[in-house]
């Protein structure tokens, strides 16, 4: 692979920032079209507008993709990618090491995206541009990793050797809630291992769900159609794109409802796929008899309440044993009160605006459903534009609505349980199981405890919002299949093959 002898604008400013001792920041990106094969065009469907959700303003405008924009891009995935799976491990990795350069150039920009396109308050969208880095960071990595084996077999004389290698195009799916971060947890590693990718990002995260990935990996010098992203309407480009003959691999994450849609087309479509599904979960944080209730307050605030609840890993269902139980209410009630909530721009500020108003809809439904189900409000207050101020319930029973369902909003259910045993069951009792915590003093019980929940991660003296590029994540029962990060990210983008050679005759029954 040869890189375009042209300077990037970001090693244009690293020279400056060396022979100068001062940095100057290259000109802010500009969005008004999808990028495909290499590209930057109009799409051939239907306008989409792109709102900031707390204020309104209009922050872009797009001609979304139609079927025939699908095809366009992979094919250009297409030939892409057998030029991109030839190039060399440090090749690869170098791209990727000037893509880190670049998110430390544009830092402040890239986090005044996340806030004005996906409400983040400064905080998280710090947090979620630090999580963005060290997945790329992490990804350098993984083209020297993509390691093969020789096996031994009971054949005389036959070395059997497994290579390992790119499964070739994959489909990339991202939500809206940490839209960069969870691009990029899948496009990043997928391209590091000789992957091409089409991304899809969601439509109230266009930008930072997957615009920015691509001016970002076109400055660091990704040859053109290994990285298309497109987005339009599901109706129309929908079901097109997952069942795309051109595609192998669908990494998904999103809602339990299309995710299951998407795994039942990907085993009844011409082309039988692969997928990765990361969905819903009704995270449990269990507090028992013995925890630091100080410590457990804490935890279970930011758990629940980072980015307005709107987190797969949130804390959904805090459930205390009633040793504790009226203590914790009172110092958790306390603490949230003392939560700023508003303009996302003011770094104070600790919960923002819901993503739109069908989800702020959607909550207030869940608030009228909570209390008409016998649960009490010890705080809350009304929406002010999107900004729903935090809301906590105490005396919330599990089979109640807001007990048994994921929220995905600033609303806290505070569930007592009798005991341990109990608690454990609480904790079990749901079609989910994505991320959980435990609080306790004794760490042997802890873990005793944590290895009977029925999730895919579990945490102890932690909160359940835990996510490393480094470790396996993703879920159990209807939160998913597969995982990212660590070994599961070379599983789900890699593919084996065996490949024997017999070093003398073989002697055959007939």
């Amino acid at each position: 692979m040869r890189r375009s002898a042209r300077t990037t604008q970001s090693e244009d400013s690293i020279v400056q920032e060396n022979k100068l001792n001062v940095v100057i920041p290259p000109a802010p990106y500009q969005f008004s079209q999808l990028f495909i094969g290499g590209q930057w065009r109009s799409g051939q469907s239907s306008v989409l507008q792109n709102h900031n959700p707390f204020n309104g303003d209009l922050l872009a405008e797009f001609a979304q993709a139609s079927t025939r924009d699908v095809d366009d891009a992979f094919a250009a995935a297409i030939t892409g990618q057998a030029m991109w799976a030839n190039a060399l491990p440090s090749e690869r990795t170098a791209v990727l090491r000037r893509a880190v350069d670049i998110m430390d150039l544009r830092q402040a920009e890239i986090v005044d995206w996340l806030i004005r396109e996906s409400g983040s308050v400064r905080l998280k969208a710090q947090f979620e541009w630090a999580a963005v880095r060290a997945m790329f960071l992490e990804a350098m990595a993984l083209p020297s990793l993509q390691a093969g084996k020789i096996l031994s077999g009971d054949i005389p004389d036959k070395e059997h050797r497994i290579y390992r290698k790119p499964v070739g195009v994959v489909t990339v799916i991202s939500p809206w809630n940490w839209p960069m971060h969870l691009s990029t947890r899948a496009v990043a590693p997928a391209l590091a291992l000789g992957n091409a990718v089409v991304l899809k990002p969601a439509a109230e995260t266009p930008v930072t769900g997957g615009l920015l990935l691509a001016r970002i990996f076109e400055e660091a010098g990704l040859p053109a159609g290994v990285l298309s992203v497109l987005f339009g309407d599901n109706q129309e480009i929908g079901d097109y794109l997952v069942l795309h003959p051109a595609s192998r691999v669908i990494s998904f994450t999103g809602s339990s409802g299309v995710g299951k849609r998407i795994g039942s087309l990907a085993v009844t479509g011409t082309t039988l796929k692969h997928v990765g599904l990361e969905m819903g979960g009704n995270n449990p944080l269990i507090v028992l008899d013995d925890a630091d209730l100080d410590q457990a307050v804490r935890a279970a605030v930011v758990g629940r309440f980072l980015h307005q609840g709107q987190i797969c890993v949130s804390t959904n269902r805090i459930i205390v044993d009633k040793q504790l139980y009226p203590r914790f209410v009172d110092q958790f009630v306390e603490r949230v009160s003392t939560l700023k909530y508003g303009d996302p721009m003011d770094p104070q500020t600790i919960i923002g605006p819901l993503i739109g108003q069908k989800h702020l809809d959607r909550l207030q439904g869940v608030i009228e459903a909570a209390i008409a189900d016998g649960a009490r409000r010890r705080l809350g207050a009304k929406a002010e534009g999107l900004v729903l101020p935090p809301q906590v319930f105490d005396q919330v029973s599990s089979t109640a609505r807001l007990g048994r369902d994921e929220i995905f909003g600033p609303v806290a259910p505070i569930i007592m349980a009798r005991n341990e045993t109990d608690a454990l069951a609480l904790a079990n009792d749901t079609e989910f199981g994505l991320s959980s915590a435990v609080f306790t003093e004794d760490t042997a019980r802890g873990l005793r405890f944590a290895q009977k929940i029925e999730a895919g991660m579990t945490h102890i003296n932690d909160m359940t919002a835990v996510d490393l590029a480094n470790m396996p994540f993703g879920g159990t029962k209807n939160s998913g299949s597969g995982r990212f990060g660590a070994e599961g990210v070379i599983e789900q983008f890699t593919t084996e093959h065996w490949i024997s050679v017999q070093t003398s005759p073989r002697q055959y029954p007939f």
